[in-house]
């Protein structure tokens, strides 16, 4: 189905703004995973101008909302504990008295070296070497700083350990976004991910899929959608605001997919035999638009690969893949609100979020969700 989207000619930052009482971001999870509210947007009914084109409804109701044959995408991505707090080295290894730095991991290099964002900035140099301890002030890991960039980005090389992910556990915390005000908890450990998260790399979880629990993912089997996977470690983009003012200048950082070989082949089947492809959150969105658009340009079948990406969607776009999704509610004029502007239009989104705003859903990683078909 082709629904009329938003030129996006002339387009602004400013454009997908929207007022958000900050009482609505939710600080933490629901008490029992799977129990959210959801608000379903009938792009359909959007488009024949039908002003009963949002219905309030409950995550439970997912799987009797998907059709028989429909292929539903997961990235099962899983977060590490991405926050570190490091101090400075003096050149015969001892810790300097500087203060604490804090460093977010946000992305590994094909030559293992992470880049980070550090804070305060202006006290992590290159060529200085940080130094990460355990509450007993053993240090547990130590890193170089090779490179500087704008707004406190680093890029650091780790010295070698037995474990490095093993390590992250140890001293590491959730990297829960900003917008909520409170230290992590040993519960984020768990809620903090999804129930299917298996590869380890993301920074931020893929947080629509967040709702789901094995029963109801057994549920959405029972009624005879096929469910594939795939992996998009969410990275930097996710933490970078927008500081342009105009839709055209946008450019997001990249991230490291894989697309399986199985999740290859039910594409190609679902799209040959016209099924339905449902995504569940912005990260599959861009992942299977992404292979979509290299499968176009080459001229062939989608084919099971890794590589990163870095695509920006936005209204007018055109997609390729995608026939519904599942998201949660994201900031004001972000990159995410923009991709679900250009798969529900701009004015139907920006409608659908005042009416969450109006009858107090909750909003971000913690929050509710929006199912569009």
């Amino acid at each position: 189905m082709t629904v009329p989207l938003d030129r996006t000619a002339g387009l602004r930052v400013a454009d997908f703004d929207f007022h958000l009482p900050e009482k609505l971001i939710a600080q933490q999870p629901p008490v029992e995973r799977g129990t959210s509210r959801m608000l379903l947007l009938d792009r359909a009914a959007c488009a024949s101008d039908n002003q009963n084109f949002l219905t309030d409804r409950s995550f439970a109701d997912l799987p009797f909302l998907l059709n028989p044959g429909d292929l539903l995408v997961l990235n099962d991505s899983r977060v590490i504990p991405a926050r570190l707090f490091a101090r400075r080295a003096t050149s015969r290894g001892k810790q300097e008295a500087s203060g604490q730095i804090e460093v977010l991991l946000t992305q590994l290099d094909g030559a293992g070296n992470w880049s980070t964002l550090v804070r305060p900035g202006r006290k992590v140099r290159i060529g200085d070497q940080l130094e990460f301890a355990a509450a007993s002030g053993a240090i547990v890991l130590r890193a170089d700083v090779l490179a500087a960039g704008e707004f406190g980005e680093r890029t650091l090389r780790f010295e070698a350990v037995d474990d490095f992910f093993a390590a992250l556990e140890q001293i590491g915390h959730m990297p829960l976004p900003p917008y909520i005000k409170r230290d992590d908890a040993n519960t984020d450990r768990e809620r903090y991910q999804t129930v299917f998260a298996v590869q380890r790399g993301s920074v931020a979880a893929p947080t629509a899929g967040l709702h789901f629990t094995p029963q109801i993912l057994d549920a959405i089997a029972a009624r005879g959608v096929e469910i594939a996977r795939l992996t998009l470690h969410v990275g930097l983009g996710t933490f970078a605001p927008l500081r342009v003012e105009t839709v055209n200048e946008i450019r997001l950082h990249s991230e490291r997919y894989t697309l399986p070989a199985a999740t290859a082949q039910a594409l190609n089947r679902a799209r040959t035999a016209g099924r339905r492809v449902v995504a569940v959150g912005t990260t599959a969105v861009r992942t299977l638009e992404h292979c979509a658009l290299t499968a176009e340009q080459t001229g062939t079948e989608i084919t099971a690969h890794s590589g990163e990406t870095s695509i920006f969607i936005s209204p007018g776009y055109s997609f390729r893949l995608v026939g519904a999704m599942l998201t949660n509610f994201h900031l004001p004029q972000s990159s995410l609100l923009m991709l679900v502007s250009a798969f529900a239009g701009r004015e139907a989104v920006l409608k659908a979020y005042a009416h969450a705003v109006k009858d107090y859903y909750r909003f971000f990683s913690y929050g509710d969700c929006m199912f569009i078909t």
